[in-house]
């Protein structure tokens, strides 16, 4: 087995195209507009609706990881830089899970589905910085950039330092046995 199945590989980008939209969103878009900005409400509607999205595929995506044939694991030839990268693989599930069920809690605690779904019409809360689902939110989210940044590195490593062409494995082709 040479490639993971095609739905793993569409996964793959698909949600680091959309995880990483999602930090960006929330982190720079979200933080910066006051909550009684008409802007808010639409900004959280689509931070939310795309979570929740996320949470879906990510959890199709931890299936499909587990119901289905793929290479071996990688070997750098080094034991410590092997463990570091299956650790950072399953801690990309685990984050991401981590950081939908954060911004469930976020949106319960808050009262947000009524708010920003349902058109009651009730103005935003001040502030969602005193919610304990937040404060997780945010440290998450800043555990969740280091991970995608070792596990960018670790392609990269990959990639030009031991040149054995891995990124091949999640990209589409055939699937040799």
């Amino acid at each position: 087995m040479t490639r993971y199945h095609p739905l793993l590989v569409a996964l793959h980008w698909g949600l680091a195209a959309m995880i990483a939209g999602a930090l960006i969103m929330g982190g720079q878009v979200l933080a910066a507009l006051p909550n009684d900005s008409p802007d808010k409400l639409f900004s959280l509607r689509a931070h939310m609706t795309v979570g929740l999205v996320i949470g879906a595929l990510m959890v199709l995506r931890l299936v499909t990881r587990l119901r289905t044939k793929h290479p071996p694991k990688a070997d750098t030839g080094n034991a410590l830089l092997n463990t570091g990268g299956r650790v950072a693989h399953w801690a990309l599930y685990g984050l991401v899970l981590l950081m939908v069920a954060s911004g469930i809690g976020i949106s319960i605690t808050a009262g947000l589905p009524d708010i920003v779904f349902g058109g009651s019409g009730a103005p935003l809360p001040e502030t969602f910085n005193d919610l304990a689902p937040r404060k997780a939110h945010g440290i998450l989210s800043k555990l969740l950039a280091l991970t995608i940044l070792a596990h960018v590195a670790g392609w990269a490593y990959h990639q030009f330092a031991l040149k054995d062409g891995l990124i091949s494995r999640m990209w589409f082709g055939k699937r040799s046995e």
